[in-house]
């Protein structure tokens, strides 16, 4: 129930970070440009707390903390005093009423590169790019265990994010990448991935592991965690943290190789031979593995076990001084622009799986579970997420700010507004689109 409220408080606190200044960058746009705003509102619904400047505008804080908005004077929303026509939204130029609305997404976007300057300076915590363990078309093509990727088509990837970010888009398009590794003994080696040599149902949830890179970081060691009641290790006499060595003829240095090894070596129909590391001694024992069904009606060997609980231990600190935090912050907000624009294109000519969309639930559990992790991971999800209401916002659909830039922009071209129509078909198909995203969103959130 805690995580529940966390996710809720942490929700609140993002949304209400981020939304308050994409308002507040059309608010001082507007303040600028000599338009008057008559309110600027922390939420909707029931005002819980409001004040009224010597401006005339009104702040308010609102009971509904999902969101918030930014009143301008104008002539299409109410009768305008004749000596305050000047000051209305709709008597601006166009290009002024372009900069006002343009100017709340890129707020967000310079909240995102804030975000990440401040990440940088305090430390960003990360996988360093060394290969566990190889199999498929990485085997294929050369790749060790422990070597580190240094780089994927010419482009640096000092950590595991990175790697997998441009292994996953290649994977996604099928295409040819060149990487450029360095061993565990320093010499370096260039090996070439064929993403044509992938099955056809990959997404981006499963391409790495059918290209067959597995991070150092994410394998367990084969240590016993937990027993099987009445099982063929309990029987044995293994122990909770014994470390499993070596089972028949085959050494094991991973917790995920006990399974294939377990069912080569008992497919001969004799007792397996283990050695364990307990403690300082070495042991070993003789157990018969026991055959059971899985869901599906195949059988396997098992000896039951479970593995132990381990969190993954970060072994990389990416941390700068304020000068070199600001190329840093650049270049991880294009590296993140880059990498959101070809995901949504991806998904819009079904290269790459909805499941990429985030919904209200998602963005919650990630808010909490980065506020958990500390204040550098905080401030990358909030980069991130502010980022991504910038690119959202400017999406060309009706009744978001890409809508209304849009409508600008024809403006601009055929030097008159456009229809009082269009303006209101336009509302009723962004209300659709917007809906029908949301529900998406919802969808995806649920089913996941």
């Amino acid at each position: 129930m805690n995580e529940v409220f966390g996710s809720i408080w942490w929700l609140i606190v993002s949304l209400g970070i981020l939304v308050t200044f994409h308002e507040f960058g059309h608010f001082w746009v507007a303040r600028r440009l000599g338009v008057r705003v008559l309110r600027f509102s922390v939420g909707f619904g029931r005002p819980l707390w409001r004040r009224t400047a010597k401006s005339g505008t009104e702040y308010q804080v609102a009971m509904i903390p999902l969101g918030g908005y930014v009143k301008f004077l104008d002539e299409n929303e109410g009768d305008v005093p004749p000596e305050l026509a000047h000051q209305a939204f709709n008597r601006q130029s166009v290009w002024r009423r372009f900069a006002i609305v343009f100017a709340g997404p890129f707020f967000n976007l310079i909240l995102c590169l804030a975000l990440l300057w401040g990440m940088f300076v305090l430390g960003k915590q990360a996988l360093s790019p060394v290969v566990g363990q190889v199999s498929g078309i990485a085997a294929a093509a050369g790749f060790q265990p422990d070597e580190q990727l240094l780089d994927i088509d010419g482009i640096q990837t000092p950590t595991w994010t990175d790697a997998a970010i441009a292994l996953t888009t290649a994977a996604l398009d099928r295409r040819k990448v060149a990487v450029t590794t360095r061993s565990a003994s320093g010499s370096e080696a260039r090996h070439e991935l064929d993403m044509a040599e992938l099955k056809d149902d990959i997404d981006e949830t499963s391409a790495l592991r059918e290209i067959g890179l597995v991070p150092r970081q994410m394998l367990l060691p084969p240590t016993v965690g937990g027993l099987t009641a009445d099982g063929p290790a309990a029987a044995a006499g293994l122990r909770e943290g014994d470390v499993i060595e070596r089972i028949g003829s085959e050494d094991v240095r991973w917790y995920n190789e006990l399974t294939p090894v377990i069912q080569r070596q008992a497919s001969a129909g004799q007792p397996l031979d283990i050695r364990v590391r307990r403690g300082g001694a070495t042991l070993s024992v003789s157990l018969s593995p026991a055959r059971i069904s899985d869901d599906d009606g195949r059988q396997r060997w098992v000896i039951g076990i479970t593995p132990a609980r381990a969190s993954i231990e970060y072994d990389a600190l990416f941390r700068y001084g304020p000068m070199d935090a600001v190329p840093a912050a650049f270049s991880e907000t294009w590296r993140l622009t880059h990498s959101t624009l070809g995901m949504l294109g991806r998904m819009l000519i079904g290269r790459a799986s909805i499941q990429n969309l985030s919904g209200p639930i998602s963005i919650a559990q990630y808010a909490n579970a980065s506020a958990q992790q500390g204040p550098s991971w905080f401030l990358y999800f909030l980069a991130v997420l502010s980022l991504s209401l910038c690119i959202m916002n400017l999406l060309p659909i009706p009744i978001l700010d890409g809508g209304h830039l849009l409508y600008y922009l024809i403006e601009i071209i055929k030097g008159s507004p456009v229809s009082e129509r269009v303006l209101i078909a336009g509302q009723y198909v962004g209300l659709a689109l917007l809906a029908g995203l949301m529900g998406l969103a919802f969808y995806v959130d649920l089913a996941r």
